[in-house]
């Protein structure tokens, strides 16, 4: 679909999209088209049900004299709570709308808004961005949809005064756009297409925009004695592989990096503790936290961002064989610590250990944040409202929370505390990788802050998140990319530049 910016004018046919606030008060776009139509727009709000809140929407099919094809009436809410996250939804909501009527063109006008916190052109500009998020489809693999299926917009003008300032406003925007679309992409690819060794390529495609990319084999990881990420993929015929990616963009390229760290486990059957046949085909997403950290790299580099960011991703397909490993195998981490697999489901676990404390080892960051669709508790917990945050550092989990209060990408912070260490003690071990099913999500970081050495350090579990089985007004049904916006404006708010 394309977007594109123009000075503001009303124009005098086709489909036009215009707001209305709450109580009905009309924007002067619809206060104008109310006029060229014979008071057509008056006269729907009358008969319906239509109160200009975020959630209306009204279509009128051939107003007043039929010089407009289409009038779409989207409710504003209240101005003075017209933030960019509201404009974005309402961007998504517009592309859903349009869709839904079977248009292929519209122009959409947008007012300013005095009481609002947001200028004309940048909410322009965030209207773009939640229009382009709703627009993603993955089809790459069907081949007999029906016309009707398929969605109809084509074009999109947003008509704004200062129309160059909107413009500008959304360039970083379609950046981090095309790296949600990235990361989309491959949590959306089956497990067929995307395993460690092509996950890998996708990740090193990013040397095109300036990322250097390394990619560590199975005899690297061997020397470097990464024996809990080496025990999960040791079932499967696809080699694990270890994903390290750096971006060096601030001025002075010696500075320390943030960090980044992804559970890339391209599928999980659950490994000899295999899990039941029923939806299981939904582990192909189980690589959603690397998804986010290449999508994330892909972002910053896109933007050319202020600071230098390092992404680790590791890499492994959890499969049930004769080389697999078993409930009670002993692996040595990286770190030198012994850990008995009590559960080979509980894998993501040994993939960060020894991720997390490659990358401070080698990188000494500034932090460490790691992604995981990492426990089904984390569900039950939270549903799909909300990531699992956990964190050693409280000012580094409230800029979390707060970087996701303002994308949408919300994250609920949950407890550490040293008493959950004591489902972990094994008789023959240093730690076992699971506990009972009391606090299973909370057992999961105590498991993973054994391997983070003191660095602050945060861990956001995605398994509510990562997929999504209804639509969102930016976040079409399936692979969210969760993480990405709220990753990129954790480090633009934060940390870039500084």
């Amino acid at each position: 679909m394309k977007i594109e910016f123009a000075e503001y004018a009303i124009p005098k046919g086709g489909v036009v999209v215009a707001g209305v606030m709450e109580d009905k008060v009309l924007t002067p776009a619809a206060t104008e088209l109310d006029r060229r139509t014979g008071g057509a727009i008056a006269r729907a709000l009358k008969s319906g049900r239509f109160q200009g809140r975020a959630s209306d929407r009204l279509d009128l099919v051939g107003p007043g004299d039929g010089a407009y094809e289409r009038i779409v009436l989207m409710g504003l809410g209240k101005a003075k709570e017209r933030d960019a996250l509201k404009a974005q939804d309402l961007g998504g909501n517009i592309v859903a709308q349009l869709n839904a009527g079977g248009v292929a063109k519209a122009t959409v006008l947008v007012d300013p808004m005095p009481e609002a916190p947001l200028p004309a052109a940048a909410a322009a500009a965030r209207i773009a961005y939640g229009a382009r998020l709703r627009a993603y489809r993955f089809d790459k693999y069907r081949t007999k949809e029906k016309e009707e299926q398929k969605p109809t917009l084509t074009e999109l003008t947003i008509a704004v005064a200062g129309a160059k300032a909107a413009e500008d406003a959304s360039r970083p925007l379609e950046q981090v756009a095309d790296a949600v679309f990235f990361t989309r992409d491959l949590v959306s690819e089956p497990a067929n297409i995307i395993y460690p060794e092509t996950l890998a390529d996708a990740a090193r495609t990013l040397t095109e925009q300036g990322v250097e990319v390394e990619v560590l084999g199975v005899s690297e990881m061997k020397r470097l004695g990464m024996g809990a990420l080496l025990g999960v993929g040791q079932g499967s015929a696809r080699e694990p592989r270890l994903v390290v990616m750096q971006w060096q963009g601030a001025a002075n390229r010696a500075d320390a990096p943030l960090a980044f760290v992804g559970k890339g486990v391209t599928f999980d059957t659950g490994g000899i503790s295999i899990k039941p046949a029923a939806g299981m085909e939904d582990m192909k997403w189980d690589m959603g936290g690397a998804g986010t950290v290449i999508g994330l790299m892909k972002a910053l580099a896109g933007r050319k961002a202020k600071v230098n960011v390092v992404g680790v991703a590791g890499l492994v397909e959890n499969m049930p064989s004769g080389t697999a490993q078993r409930p009670g195998d002993v692996v040595k981490s990286m770190s030198g610590q012994t850990i008995e697999v009590i559960n080979t489901d509980a894998e993501g676990r040994l993939v960060l250990a020894d991720a997390l404390w490659y990358c401070q080892d080698r990188f000494k960051p500034k932090f460490m944040i790691d992604l995981a669709t990492l426990t089904g508790a984390i569900i039950i917990a939270l549903g799909h409202e909300n990531a699992g945050l956990f964190a050693n550092s409280d000012d580094l989990a409230e800029r979390i929370a707060a970087a996701g209060r303002a994308t949408g990408e919300r994250c609920w912070r949950l407890p550490l505390a040293e008493p959950y260490d004591k489902a972990l003690a094994s008789d023959i071990a240093d730690m076992k990788n699971v506990g009972d099913r009391a606090a299973g999500s909370i057992t999961a970081a105590q498991f993973l802050q054994r391997f983070v050495n003191d660095v602050p350090w945060a861990h956001i579990d995605i398994a509510g998140m990562a997929w999504s089985k209804k639509d969102a007004p930016t976040v079409p049904k399936g692979a969210t990319a969760f993480g990405v916006q709220l990753l990129n404006h954790l480090v633009q708010e934060y940390y870039e530049g500084k």
